[in-house]
């Protein structure tokens, strides 16, 4: 019998990873704990103010880029001129796709590697934005800050949480043992699916999977044990170690 993977990733997101997982040969459970929405009447600022621009997600470039291209498109040269900063391949490819260049992606795809390879004297006096979601740590402000430079953060989408109705629908599942392995790709997806759970327990008998080790941090500060980290912090790599676990 096939084992069932609990996919809480948002909607959109979801199939090419569904798709990974069955072709191990593993079942989906769709439960995008998260739903998310462009945020309203922010504006596009001007550039050429900042010494550098990061973003840590898909979500953060699409929503950024869909607004810059209708409102402001004069800044898209800027943008290209500009040094830039991505958490993961994914993210680096949607910049590329504008002719946006990013600087060298850190080995582990999290903030806090990814501000370890930037020289503190890079940082020091200098202004940075930073394109973030609602539900953001804020790691990148706080290690801006904490050498000396200036972060203007520029929240671009939110987070939605499911409705009550799914919610009972896979909490019986989850308690039912319909569950082998519960996946989570960020620390929002985890916060809110335990959110709706109303319980931080998880059964013996299911394993708990984060993409990578800023979600494992967010889900260890829950007081939930993670079973499964990937090598390397993708979609594909993600399926293949679940797989591998629940071999």
């Amino acid at each position: 019998m096939a084992k069932t993977v609990l996919v809480t990733r948002p909607k959109h997101q979801a199939e090419p990873f569904v798709r990974a997982l069955a072709g191990y040969g593993l079942d989906s459970v769709l439960f995008p704990t998260i739903e998310i929405r462009p945020v309203p009447g922010w504006t596009v600022p001007e550039l050429t103010r900042f010494a550098g621009v990061f973003m840590t997600s898909a979500n953060s470039v699409q929503f950024f880029m869909e607004r810059l291209l209708e409102q402001s498109p004069e800044e898209l040269p800027n943008l290209q001129q500009s040094r830039v900063w991505a958490v993961g391949k994914t993210t680096g490819a949607d910049l590329g796709k504008h002719g946006v260049k990013t600087e060298p992606l850190p080995k582990i795809a999290d903030a806090v590697s990814l501000m370890e390879g930037i020289d503190p004297k890079e940082i020091e006096g200098n202004t940075f934005l930073f394109v973030r979601g609602n539900l953001s740590l804020g790691t990148i402000p706080q290690l801006i800050a904490e050498r000396g430079g200036t972060c203007v953060e520029l929240t671009v989408y939110e987070n939605i949480q499911p409705s009550q109705e799914e919610a009972e629908r896979v909490k019986a599942l989850y308690i039912g043992g319909k569950l082998d392995c519960i996946s989570f790709t960020s620390p929002s997806t985890a916060i809110n699916f335990f959110e709706a759970m109303g319980s931080k327990h998880v059964p013996d008998a299911v394993l708990v999977a984060a993409i990578g080790t800023t979600t494992s941090g967010a889900l260890e500060k829950l007081g939930v044990r993670v079973d499964i980290i990937p090598d390397y912090f993708d979609g594909p790599s993600f399926a293949k170690a679940i797989a591998e676990r629940l071999a």
